[in-house]
């Protein structure tokens, strides 16, 4: 038999995720069948004198109904808990962490974060040609399905599968498509959302983001100072910008936050002042063109430096003296300090200039241009924090945390409680970046990273053996020697290890400031899909058979499903289903005993019966305590396949005679 999810799948069409949505937003224009009316929709439009049936425009690409109907599919896999972190050194975290494919996870997440992420920034693929991407989601329908499914001929299936492990551009607009499709359900209605491209796919993003989101929705396109040593590998320019486009879901109702500073800034130095000495007090300056470099005292321009500069990240880490014709004295400065003022030194000739924090409680919005001077750095700064972490060379072109500091700090400078998903976590800068603002200001900002598990390396087939006994060699990807000769087989555990390690860190040079709230772990959880044999059963099932499968639950370990974590087969499938309820993943799980039978109860809400064993006893017992109201709940959830015919009638029946009213829900 077919699971829930399968069953549903089979009548997805290509406009089913959108036709669902419209239900949600516009039900009167829904009949009692279910069916869109068109006609009435047209009038309306019609009343209120909008044209865009007649003069939209759109746009289109090989492979854009697949793409809508994967928007509309529900996951085909389970989630499976990381038992040994999430016991352990991830207990108490409110972060998340999901290893699997970002589609899938979306899926899973539409029913417990619909409506409730605040901030949503990736870092997809550019497809540049060279950085890997190939449009891999499989076409798993046959071609007759196909052609059922979008109405097509040999030809146009040809042309649809013509895309797979392709870098087109249609490849990738179907491979980022059924991802925005989600994302933009799961923002909440003030959410915004920030993508990180570059020239290859920057038009196409533009139009498939004002195609789901509504060119309305688009903010500003943010040009961000990506590297001041651009390689010289283009006959034409040197590129040194890349962008991020910024959409919101509808209206996030608020004046972006830029910088508490003035607009301006102004020279200290004044040729007709008299030669005079001031000290600079720590982190008061920021040095445009030195990044870690210790100065030693000796004559510039129009400064001499008295006393060595030790230069940090682009600040100094120490005081330093100064002789010049400068403006102010030592107590204005010290004075301008405590109130915010900051000196800046944009030359490598050491020439300070002051800029003042706005006093009149206001802020700045943010300049498009997203560079050194508003303190968004490089990805050589990038590639320096992961050097810093132990981390050196594992990455090729790691984003600044700088940069994503920024962008969360849009919204999240005021609102210190909100949840930040990045779906294509990579290196998990997010992650570091949200860590670091909540040690800045006590904040409970909360991440969700997901990651593929991209493997390192790769097995060579060749090894010159008869076939017989090849076993193949694991040769490290390009880009992935680093990780691989470090012991990280996949790009998942490499960003994990870095979350870790961030933790750690801010805990150890933080260690007398830092909230006692402060989160540096994550829960873990995998998505993946059943084993072949498992789905074989699945498909073999009879629902109204005296017989079971034998231990059917234990199919769903992570043993049996080949991965790390030591989760049960009922954990998975407990973790699965309260995802699919809308249950967060915190959320109290009790267990309640009916004899040696074990259950599960969320709030007065569900009871949980997974595990095989039920007998005509605990259906009893469990009548007997929801008649007494000594155990409440709205609805009974059982996984079918552990329940013969028998007993399940038995208990339906049962449920049936409460006086008070309890759902049976059987899931398979």
């Amino acid at each position: 038999m077919k699971t829930d999810n399968e069953k549903y799948n089979v009548t997805v069409q290509s406009n089913t995720a959108f036709l669902n949505e419209l239900e949600d937003k516009f039900p009167e224009f829904f009949n009692k069948n279910g069916s869109f009316d068109l006609d009435k929709f047209k009038h309306q439009l019609k009343v209120k004198n909008i044209n865009e049936l007649s003069e939209g425009y759109q746009l289109d690409f090989i492979g854009k109904d697949y793409a809508r109907r994967q928007a509309g599919e529900m996951p085909k896999t389970v989630i499976v808990p990381d038992e040994t972190q999430n016991r352990g050194e991830g207990k108490q975290s409110k972060n998340l962490f999901f290893t699997g494919d970002n589609l899938e996870v979306l899926r899973h997440l539409q029913n417990n974060y619909q409506n409730k992420i605040d901030i949503i920034y990736i870092d997809p693929p550019y497809n540049t040609g060279s950085d890997g991407f190939a449009y891999f989601d499989s076409f798993e329908y046959s071609d007759d399905k196909l052609k059922k499914m979008f109405a097509l001929n040999d030809d146009e299936i040809k042309r649809l599968k013509s895309i797979q492990n392709k870098s087109s551009h249609s490849a990738w607009l179907t491979y980022m498509y059924p991802r925005l499709v989600l994302a933009r359900k799961l923002l909440s209605n003030r959410g915004i959302i920030f993508i990180s491209i570059d020239d290859n796919e920057n038009a196409n993003l533009k139009l498939l983001m004002d195609t789901i989101f509504g060119e309305q929705q688009f903010r500003v396109q943010f040009i961000w100072t990506k590297t001041e040593t651009p390689p010289a590998l283009s006959n034409y320019t040197r590129r040194t910008t890349e962008y991020v486009l910024t959409y919101e879901k509808n209206n996030y109702g608020e004046k972006y936050y830029g910088s508490e500073l003035d607009n301006s800034d102004a020279p200290l130095i004044n040729s007709s002042n008299l030669i005079s000495r001031v000290s600079f007090p720590t982190d008061s300056c920021i040095f445009y063109k030195y990044d870690d470099i210790n100065i030693s005292p000796q004559q510039f321009k129009k400064l001499k430096l008295l006393t060595a500069l030790k230069i940090k990240e682009g600040r100094n880490t120490e005081p330093f003296s100064v002789e010049g014709k400068i403006r102010w004295t030592q107590e204005k400065i010290n004075k301008e300090v405590a109130q915010g003022t900051v000196f800046l030194f944009k030359s490598t000739d050491l020439n300070p200039r002051f800029l003042r924090k706005d006093t009149s409680g206001k802020y700045r919005t943010p300049n498009n241009n997203l560079n050194k001077e508003l303190g968004v750095m490089t990805n050589e700064d990038g590639a320096k924090r992961l050097s810093e972490l132990g981390l050196k060379d594992m990455f090729t072109n790691p984003k600044p945390t700088s940069l994503i500091k920024f962008l969360i700090n849009i919204m999240g400078h005021q609102h210190h409680n909100i949840t930040i998903l990045d779906f294509f976590a990579g290196s998990s800068t997010t992650a570091d970046a949200v860590m670091q603002l909540n040690a800045e200001d006590g904040g409970q900002r909360k991440f969700i990273m997901v990651q593929l598990p991209e493997k390192t390396y790769k097995v060579d087939k060749d090894t010159g053996l008869p076939k017989l006994n090849q076993k193949g060699k694991k040769i490290p990807t390009k880009g992935g020697k680093a990780a691989y000769d470090a012991g990280f087989k996949s790009i998942d555990e490499l960003s994990r290890e870095r979350i870790r390690r961030v933790g750690k860190k801010i805990k150890k040079d933080n260690e007398l400031t830092l909230s006692k709230d402060f989160d540096g772990s994550f829960k873990h959880y995998r998505v993946v899909k059943p084993v072949k044999q498992t789905l074989d059963e699945i498909e073999d099932f009879d629902q109204n058979s005296t017989n079971l499968f034998s231990d059917m639950i234990s199919n769903f370990s992570s043993e049996n499903l080949g991965i790390d974590g030591n989760a049960t087969g009922e954990e998975t499938i407990l973790t699965t289903w309260l995802a699919k309820d809308g249950y967060p993943f915190d959320t109290k799980v009790e267990e309640v005993k009916f004899d040696d039978y074990t259950a599960h109860k969320v709030e007065d809400d569900r009871l949980y019966l997974i595990n095989e064993g039920w007998t005509s006893n605990e259906t009893k017992k469990l009548l007997n305590q929801l008649g007494t109201h000594k155990l409440n709940v709205q609805s009974v959830v059982i996984f079918g396949y552990s329940f013969n015919i028998a007993e399940l009638r038995e208990l339906e029946n049962g449920l049936k005679q409460l006086d008070s009213k309890v759902t049976l829900l059987k899931r398979y």
